[in-house]
């Protein structure tokens, strides 16, 4: 176990470990999550281990959404405005089969793109590859906001901590890509719904591959299953 500081300067380290098939704690732009690189799939079983016992699939964090045609998944050139317009999690149902080590036999994904200013999107560019990030937490409690709560949490079992000072954000909101038929909300964290919903109505008027009638779907907490990661990478 080791731990350093969160700088410009320490992200080639953090890159190496990830690289090295290590589980990283790093603070994303929302709060601490577990990294490890999306194509490990010895590292990923070893994070599913220590992180989430049920078994659900992972976030996964990409640097653009060149990735959606890469990972097999429906999608819409109004779902790549709106990821680039919000920092929001959106969940995508698949089109092809992905590894189980990804998708736990899912029908769906959940991708989300960092701020292109937070340090994560530039870990993120570093790599030229995604990276699955559930919360750094034990499955049922609450988010560490603390390097040292993170290690309180997991101890030895994560390789390397990067310490980012308080992180007290919110989680992302999780936004179900309904396709063809609209939004439907999974759960509000970081972003209001209204505000993707609003872009989304009013982005829906300039993208003829809508049709007219597209009804919207309106808020719904029905926790869906969250959608995962997973990409056959390049």
């Amino acid at each position: 176990m080791k731990v350093i500081k969160l700088t410009r300067s320490n992200l080639d380290k953090v890159a190496d470990a990830l690289e090295e098939s290590k589980i990283v704690c790093f603070p994303t732009d929302t709060i601490y999550g577990l990294l490890v690189k999306a194509n490990n799939s010895d590292a990923i079983e070893r994070l599913y281990s220590i992180r989430r016992p049920s078994n659900r699939p992972f976030l996964m964090l990409i640097d653009g959404t060149y990735w959606l045609k890469d990972l097999g998944v429906i999608y819409r050139p109004i779902h790549e405005r709106l990821m680039n317009m919000f920092n929001a999690t959106f969940i995508f149902y698949k089109k092809n089969t992905f590894p189980l080590y990804l998708t736990r036999g899912r029908k769906s994904l959940a991708v989300r793109i960092p701020p292109f200013d937070s340090y994560v999107y530039e870990l993120l560019e570093y790599l030229k590859a995604p990276v699955v990030a559930p919360s750094a937490n034990p499955e049922g409690q609450k988010p560490a906001t603390t390097i040292k709560e993170a290690i309180e949490y997991f101890g030895d079992k994560v390789d390397l901590y990067v310490d980012g000072g308080v992180r007290k954000g919110k989680p992302s909101t999780i936004v179900r890509a309904l396709y063809p038929k609209g939004l439907r909300l999974v759960r509000e964290g970081n972003i209001p719904f209204k505000k993707i919903l609003q872009a989304y109505r009013e982005l829906r008027t300039t993208f003829s591959a809508l049709p007219e009638d597209a009804p919207l779907e309106f808020s719904s907490l029905d926790l869906f299953d969250l959608g995962p990661p997973f990409p056959p990478l390049r």
